[in-house]
């Protein structure tokens, strides 16, 4: 029984068609006759496949393993603020005190340890002097605030303890509820809050001083190896990270960008803070604020802290001017002033200055500080725009953190 030879496909007619003119023309191929496609054959699509199962499943195990590193670092992040804090702290110091050090190598001729050592001078003296000089100040609102507790005491009582007030309503309707009564109509007069515990607060602060001073010394002293060291550290990680010379190149330039970025910006900071303590000191002065040049240092310090710092100044002067003139007026019209100057040179000249050096999203920004001072809390605040500089300028030119640098860009 013969069986039937299947028909002959286009492809199949053609490899024999080849395979014939090879062995007809002694081992050189004859160019095959064009056979005309079939219609009927199928068709495979020229767009863009779609990944396979497999890929997808990596892909997404990669995502998990990056959520669960970030995580895993924020959390350490955060164990370890105690080293962290001083190293991250003493590294930006480092940076803006470098240019003043090597101006006294390169051009005064003096060796880099002895140049750190006056510029570490100079900075310390500073700050004794500016303590000193505001001294009288300070104790002057430290030995007032007793007397300005109980008057914002009596004036929040004051306020919510009137007869017929809205917390008084809500707290006798709560009353009523606990006891299955209904409510009175007339409020009943409200018990007297319990003194707070002074001493206690006043031992926890003064541990905390003490804590706070023993981290200054440290970073002082870090701040000064640092100063000594020179460009050690960056020959070592362009040493250690570069291979090839383009890659050694692509360090240097980076390394070079972040110490640019960041001089730029611990310079715009130190202008900025001591441009607003100057407009916030004749301002208070023309309003009659006591202890103006006190309450203007507090302005330039805590105008680092993005956003919430104004606010605070605005709290703090506002309290000083309730206390000082006994009215409301004076006191929205102080802490009014302090928050238009702070917005003024904070959102025009800090913003500009901030753009220039490095074109980041205030959306990221305002992320990041509220990623860090959950991390580490007032520091965090204080250090958040730093790092997020820090970290835009490195992701810029690091092709695997492309994401993260669009993330923080504008």
């Amino acid at each position: 029984m013969r069986t039937r030879r299947p028909p002959r496909t286009p492809a199949a007619h053609a490899h024999a068609v080849s395979a014939s003119a090879l062995t007809a023309g002694g081992g050189e191929p004859r160019a095959a006759p064009a056979t005309p496609a079939d219609p009927s054959a199928p068709t495979t699509p020229s767009g863009p496949t779609t990944p396979s199962a497999p890929r997808r499943v990596a892909d997404r195990r990669y995502a998990a393993v990056i959520v669960i590193a970030v995580l895993a670092v924020l959390f350490a992040m955060r164990e370890a603020r105690e080293f962290l804090i001083p190293l991250v702290l003493a590294i930006l110091l480092s940076y803006a005190l470098e240019p003043l050090v090597y101006t006294l190598v390169r051009r005064v001729r003096i060796p880099r340890p002895i140049s750190a050592a006056v510029v570490m001078a100079a900075l310390v003296g500073a700050l004794v002097f500016g303590v000193t000089s505001l001294q009288n100040q300070v104790g002057t609102i430290v030995d007032s605030l007793p007397q300005t507790v109980q008057k914002v005491t009596r004036t929040v009582q004051g306020f919510a303890a009137g007869k017929g007030s809205f917390l008084d309503k809500l707290r006798a309707a709560g009353a009523a509820l606990d006891k299955g009564e209904k409510p009175r109509a007339q409020g009943a007069a409200v018990a007297a809050r319990p003194s707070e515990k002074l001493e206690g607060m006043l031992l926890a602060g003064s541990m905390g001083v003490a804590s706070g001073m023993g981290q200054g010394v440290m970073v002082l002293f870090l701040v000064f190896f640092l100063l000594c060291s020179g460009d050690i550290f960056k020959r070592k990680f362009i040493k250690v990270c570069g291979h090839t010379i383009s890659e050694k190149k692509i360090n240097v330039h980076m390394l070079d960008q972040i110490n640019r970025s960041i001089r730029l910006y611990m310079a715009m900071m130190v202008i900025t803070n001591i441009l607003l303590a100057l407009c916030s000191w004749a301002a208070f002065r023309l309003l009659g604020l006591d202890n103006a040049g006190t309450w203007a240092v507090v302005a330039g310090a805590l105008h680092v802290v993005p956003y919430f710092g104004p606010l605070l100044v605005a709290v703090f002067t506002g309290v000083a001017a309730v206390v000082q003139f006994g009215e409301l007026g004076p006191a929205l019209l102080v802490a009014g002033v302090s928050l238009l100057i702070a917005s003024l040179i904070g959102f025009v000249v800090q913003t500009w200055m901030t753009g220039r050096i490095a074109r980041m999203n205030p959306v990221a920004v305002f992320v990041m500080l509220l990623l860090f001072t959950w991390v580490w809390g007032l520091w965090g605040t204080l250090l958040s725009v730093p790092i997020a500089v820090i970290v835009k300028v490195v992701a810029d030119h690091v092709d695997d953190l492309h994401a993260v640098a669009e993330f923080l860009g504008e």
